[in-house]
């Protein structure tokens, strides 16, 4: 009995218009710097029309990239509301899978821009054995006192020990897939934020992605018992905002490339979850230039493609399905993404140079014997 599993961050699945770019120039899109606007109601007028005429093509290619990776359960991040998954269901996806996602599950978050993580399931799996929710939680309350886990390094950071934990949430869900138990952890961790006092961006938030990891270490052996999770059926989804690895791209379109795989060592916070095999990463189980899910450029000096986008097994699953690694979906990459030699794919229709495209990330699933 099988399952296919799926995560994907759908980037801004939104119902609402952004219209702070208005006194925000750095908020501001790039297409409305080239005009003189200068009436907010103008500006306002401008920006809906541009989010719209933009959003079609742009959520076409989203529900071309999760059709194509057809899984029987999909964890989603960065969706706005439950209003607009429904709404992308039912105009994109129904035309292109059918009626397959009845189960919709999203509880709000913390994200100050109201991007939460959410679930779709179908009702059976492609082997028609059924799937049946048996309790789903919300960990969006949860604060460092409650796991003990405030330290100096959050408090030079500005937080406090009665903040919440997750940024976003850890959605916990506990299943039954054809009668066998199947518990799933969707998250989103903290951004990788600017720079900061000589400090970049991502070892800058490294402290709250290290919490929030050892927050679902805690909520996962909170449920099994510490030293117990081995021998259970679980994985954490999500976009993690980290990486252990990278690929450095060099070059530029004119010189051409070369790509080196690089290991981090000065630490990840995905560290708390690899460490003495609490889980298991199996992109690892793929080539070291083929596990990238996300490009990253800040112009020609800094090249990157890494993982961000992952599904965690735990040591039982690992097992179960030693054979087996992800598949990754890059279609809706736009062409800006570099690709290293004998990976490149054809892309979905109207794919632009940045834009429209079906995210920055790419969909990762996987196929899974449950035991």
């Amino acid at each position: 009995m099988s399952l296919r599993l799926a995560t994907f961050n759908v980037e801004n699945l939104l119902t609402r218009f952004d219209y702070t770019g208005f006194r925000n120039q750095l908020r501001q899109d790039r297409v409305l710097q080239l005009f003189d606007v200068r009436s907010e109601e103008v500006y306002q007028q401008l920006e809906a029309a541009r989010v719209v005429a933009a959003t079609d093509d742009t959520r076409q290619m989203t529900a071309l990239a999760i059709a194509d990776a057809d899984a029987d359960i999909i964890c989603l991040q960065e969706v706005d509301n439950m209003a607009a998954l429904q709404a992308f269901e039912y105009g994109y996806l129904y035309r292109m899978v059918g009626n397959g996602y009845r189960q919709k599950f999203l509880i709000e978050g913390n994200d100050s821009r109201g991007i939460d993580v959410a679930v779709m399931m179908r009702e059976e799996t492609r082997d028609g054995q059924p799937i049946v929710l048996n309790d789903i939680k919300s960990h969006a309350m949860v604060t460092y006192d409650h796991f003990g886990l405030f330290n100096d390094e959050l408090a030079e950071l500005g937080h406090h020990s009665e903040d919440k934990i997750f940024k976003r949430d850890c959605l916990e869900l506990h299943l039954h897939i054809g009668g066998v138990p199947f518990s799933l952890y969707v998250v989103h961790l903290k951004s990788m934020g600017p720079a900061r006092e000589g400090m970049d961006g991502r070892h800058t938030t490294m402290p709250i992605r290290r919490a929030e990891t050892m927050a679902v270490r805690h909520i996962i052996e909170s449920r099994f018992g510490a030293g117990h999770t081995a021998t259970k059926n679980f994985a954490i989804c999500g976009d993690m905002n980290d990486y252990q690895e990278w690929v450095d791209v060099i070059g530029t379109r004119r010189t051409g490339y070369r790509f080196e795989p690089r290991n981090e060592e000065s630490g990840s916070a995905l560290d708390i979850f690899t460490r003495d095999g609490f889980v298991e990463n199996v992109m690892r189980r793929r080539d070291a230039l083929d596990r990238w899910t996300l490009y990253h450029a800040r112009g020609p000096q800094e090249q990157r493609l890494c993982q961000l986008d992952y599904i965690w097994l735990s040591p039982a699953l690992a097992r179960a399905n030693a054979t087996r690694s992800p598949d990754i979906i890059r279609s809706g990459q736009p062409f800006r993404t570099i690709f290293p030699p004998g990976q490149d794919v054809e892309r979905y229709p109207r794919v632009g140079w940045d834009r429209p495209k079906a995210s920055d990330h790419c969909p990762v699933v996987m196929t899974l014997d449950l035991i």
